[in-house]
């Protein structure tokens, strides 16, 4: 993977770069749409492409682990054939499905042990068991083994978590490096950033994180119920010491307004489930603000559903068509309210990357954060 990075603002630290992939180019800042388990939830690959334009989407360690299973991916030749999405992906390592599995897992030097919420079906995760998994999925970008802390921890918990992950990251760093990419394309590792909301935590695992001198560096820990305060006080304390030639990605963030607050801060990627979760329950992010398609006073309103927006969906189809879907459960109403969210992220961070190209970035985003997240 090679990374370029072209201009950042002179007012703020937002970046516009370029990601070299073996499955093609991704420009930076990106939004990534999270397809969980081969799949970005109500949205054909050809619509993520043509009409969402997205570059690069995550699958699941865990989940895909658990569905289909490691022998159908192998035998399929990867994720990419699997799913037939031919541009690239990037798998978490299960670290953050681990945390969210408290009941269910017990946490070791050696890895985690865990119960399946499938079946009750019990498993391991090792630091190297995860990468030899993430070989087999086959995805471009690769996440190393990380215990999430929970919010709040305290501080010694905090510290414990963090230097086990800088163990486990050790571990994963020479798992990796001592095998080869099963597809014939390079693969790449990220490690990630831990430390809770511990000013001196993330500054120590910020600081070790880059000492590995990896292709790309992630920041974990950051959307598990924090202050937003903390999340951006955290990310720029951060930014400030993970090298300036590598790709940052914060894992799981966020709002539309979290989102140009944090390319602001200097992040390139982002992820999060917020949009599609949120469209099949009927709440549409737009260009002018957050909407519930679901309420009566959409019911006559024959504007577009988002006029700013380039999906054509959301420009051929009214706000009181779409609640009609809704009113009357219809799958198409969760359909397009998803490709209007994932093509409102999408078109929210290439027009921020056009505005750090061309110097106006600043001005644009404060114009902008109040516009987006108001409630229509």
């Amino acid at each position: 993977m090679k990374f370029e990075l072209l201009h950042t603002d002179t007012t703020t630290r937002a970046r516009a770069g370029l990601i070299e992939t073996g499955h093609g180019l991704i420009e930076t800042p990106i939004f990534m749409p999270v397809g969980t388990a081969a799949t970005v939830k109500a949205v054909h690959q050809h619509e993520l492409e043509r009409d969402i334009r997205a570059q690069i989407i995550l699958g699941n360690t865990y989940h895909l682990y658990l569905r289909p299973g490691l022998d159908t991916l192998r035998q399929a030749g990867g994720l990419h054939r699997f799913n037939a999405w031919g541009k690239p992906i990037l798998t978490d390592s299960g670290g953050f499905q681990v945390h969210s599995l408290a009941h269910r897992r017990k946490i070791k030097e050696e890895g985690v042990t865990f119960q399946s919420h499938i079946d009750g079906s019990k498993h391991t995760f090792t630091p190297e068991g995860v990468m030899d998994i993430q070989r087999v999925i086959g995805a471009d970008i690769v996440m190393a083994f990380d215990e999430c802390t929970p919010y709040p921890c305290d501080f010694r918990y905090a510290k414990n978590s963090m230097e086990l992950t800088h163990r486990w990251l050790q571990r994963c760093v020479d798992r990796f490096d001592a095998t080869e990419p099963l597809y014939g394309y390079a693969q790449t590792l990220f490690p990630i950033v831990q430390g809770s909301t511990y000013p001196e935590l993330r500054k120590i695992s910020a600081e070790t994180i880059a000492s590995f001198g990896r292709e790309g560096n992630a920041i974990g820990g950051l959307s598990v119920g924090e202050p937003v305060e903390d999340m951006y006080g955290m990310t720029e304390l951060v930014t400030e010491i993970l090298p300036a030639d590598k790709p940052r990605y914060l894992m799981g963030v966020g709002t539309p307004e979290n989102i140009l607050e944090c390319i602001a801060r200097g992040i390139d990627m982002f992820d999060c489930v917020l949009p599609t979760r949120n469209a099949r329950h009927g709440v549409l992010y737009t260009a002018e603000g957050i909407i519930n398609i679901k309420n009566a006073r959409w019911k006559d309103c024959f504007d577009p559903i988002d006029s700013q927006c380039p999906v054509p969906t959301s420009q051929t189809h009214s706000r009181a068509y779409l609640r009609h879907l809704f009113v009357n459960d219809e799958i198409l109403g969760m359909q397009l309210a998803t490709l209007q969210n994932l093509g409102f992220y999408l078109w929210l961070v290439r027009t921020a990357r056009e505005h750090i190209l061309a110097g106006t970035f600043s001005g644009w985003k404060n114009s902008m954060v109040p516009q987006i997240s108001r409630r229509l």
